[in-house]
């Protein structure tokens, strides 16, 4: 069903250029538009450090399970539910399609358990067993998806199923929109938000491990969620926090899982060192919460075949921290003209997980540059419904870019690819002196003082002493940029479970910290 709506929309409604000749065009009914999207955005100042084809409407897949357990952390929230409710289990949820966690119908899973499995495991029998208890059906649970989704400003966002499986029509989301979901969910939920981190689980005699590669190995990655169909191509969203830099970033339609952690690895280690390294300026996002426009400080790039004749890219301009509200631009009907099937191949293929390989056939991708864009507009009632032709696209107004505050000092990355060399130091850096460190450790953060660096570790070894175990505190002198700072570490962890295990504790208590190998 959801492959034929596609290439209905896709094929018949819309002008895109056929790729090969007649004979191929006629055999498969298949136009083929661009497919890829991406963006990272600043999380403390709502800046636009990277874009292409933010917003063009893609197919979020799995990445849709962040509304959903959104939904289920104001359960929580609310009082309503707690981590040791349980939730029943109808023969309807137990029926799913894989990726499931098999669950049996009339058994009940706790909440606790059910955030784990669909984090880890992206389970879809799991997603409909919180909608159905929480809303009573999978159809008025996605209707409360579309509708939060309005609140928070994603406004070419909506959802018919609570899990990202294939639907006639389909669930359809703009990287922007999954950049506002992004920094909403930790916003709103900083203390459920640590269960993102979550690499594998123990359920029953089973150790349930999750699919995000990226979790213990691009230095600050502390989520959130992939997502795969054959329609969606390979889906990221990315959360990356140091001790003085946050960023949100989305990759979607990668030619295959590791093409797309290549890919988020590579613009974690470009754009996060560009990141405002100061107190955050932009407000929290949610709901009904009125957000100053997002600014590309980057050329945002919209591919795009050559055939069809586009209007110009228009531009807007607004900075986070001017005050007074933004006047709400205009909106066009969403334009669809950049969604093609994704011909691909792999086991499995009506999962939302990443399957292991995968047949991809891809068009040609100029890049028209200088695009800005508006971010999120003020929530506004919606339809259970949307159809494709109603669904928007931002438009904004040629204005100069605004002059920008100097960016702070950059703090360099470790991601370069999927096997990140952690051997290396950071770019910005220049190593001064260094105590023998092996295995893994946890870095609380950095000063320009030596003894409030061993300040912060005693405080932390005060707090944490039974978490901590043996790891042993020890300061590390840096010089950046001719500035000399010390960094407040705990050594002694032999796997990156075990650190990254630590650093969650911590991060509970309110410690800022990140693994990395020693």
């Amino acid at each position: 069903m959801g492959s034929c709506w596609y290439r209905r929309v896709c094929c018949r409604s819309l002008h895109c250029p056929r790729r090969g000749g007649p004979s191929q065009g006629q055999s498969h009914g298949r136009r083929l538009c661009p497919l890829s999207a991406s963006i990272v955005v600043d999380a403390k100042t709502g800046k636009i450090l990277q874009g292409e084809n933010i917003d063009e409407p893609r197919i979020p897949a799995s990445i849709t399970k962040v509304m959903s357990l959104y939904l289920l952390f104001e359960q929580l929230e609310r009082g309503r539910m707690s981590l040791n409710t349980p939730l029943a289990v109808s023969a309807y949820a137990a029926s799913q399609p894989p990726t499931k966690l098999g669950l049996r119908p009339g058994s009940t899973i706790e909440v606790d358990d059910a955030i784990k499995a669909m984090v880890t495991l992206s389970a879809n029998d799991v997603s409909v067993v919180v909608a159905e208890n929480v809303a009573g059906s999978e159809e008025a649970f996605a209707q409360m998806m579309t509708r939060k989704a309005r609140e928070l400003g994603m406004s070419s966002t909506a959802f018919y199923n609570p899990h990202g499986l294939p639907h006639s029509p389909p669930n359809i989301t703009t990287a922007r929109d999954l950049s506002v979901l992004g920094r909403a969910i930790q916003d709103r939920f900083p203390k459920y938000f640590a269960y993102f981190q979550t690499r594998s689980f123990q359920y029953g005699q089973r150790t349930i491990r999750g699919h995000n590669r990226l979790l213990g190995k691009v230095e600050g990655v502390d989520g959130i969620k992939t997502g795969y169909t054959r329609l969606s191509g390979f889906n990221l969203l990315t959360s990356v926090n140091t001790d003085t830099r946050s960023i949100v970033a989305v990759v979607l339609g990668g030619r295959s899982g590791a093409s797309r952690d290549v890919k988020m690895a590579g613009l974690i280690d470009n754009h996060l060192p560009r990141a405002y390294a100061g107190s955050r300026v932009a407000p929290p996002v949610l709901e009904n919460s009125q957000q100053p426009a997002m600014v590309a400080e980057a050329p945002v790039q919209r591919v795009v075949e050559p055939s069809p004749v586009l209007a110009p890219v228009k531009v807007a301009s607004a900075t986070p921290q001017v005050p007074a509200p933004q006047p709400a631009p205009e909106r066009k009907p969403l334009d669809l003209n950049t969604l093609r099937p994704v011909v691909a191949s792999a086991t499995g293929a009506s999962s939302t997980t990443t399957p292991s390989s995968v047949r991809w056939q891809k068009g040609q991708e100029p890049l028209p540059l200088n695009a800005q864009a508006y971010a999120a507009l003020p929530a506004q009632a919606a339809p259970a419904v949307i159809p494709p032709a109603q669904r928007a696209a931002l438009q904004a107004k040629i204005e100069p870019k605004a002059a920008e505050p100097a960016p702070a000092t950059p703090q360099a990355t470790k991601a370069a690819a999927i096997k990140v060399d952690t051997s290396k130091t950071e770019p910005a850096e220049k190593k001064v002196e260094r105590p023998t460190v092996t295995g893994w450790v946890i870095q609380l953060g950095a000063t320009d003082d030596e003894t409030k660096a061993k300040a912060m570790l005693d405080t932390a070894r005060g707090r944490f002493g039974k978490v901590l175990g043996k790891a042993s505190p020890f300061t590390e002198k840096v010089t950046v940029d001719g500035s000399t700072l010390y960094r407040a570490r705990f050594s002694g962890f032999s796997e990156s479970d075990d650190a990254a295990k630590a650093c969650k504790q911590l991060k509970k208590g309110g410690v800022n910290c990140f693994a990395s190998r020693g």
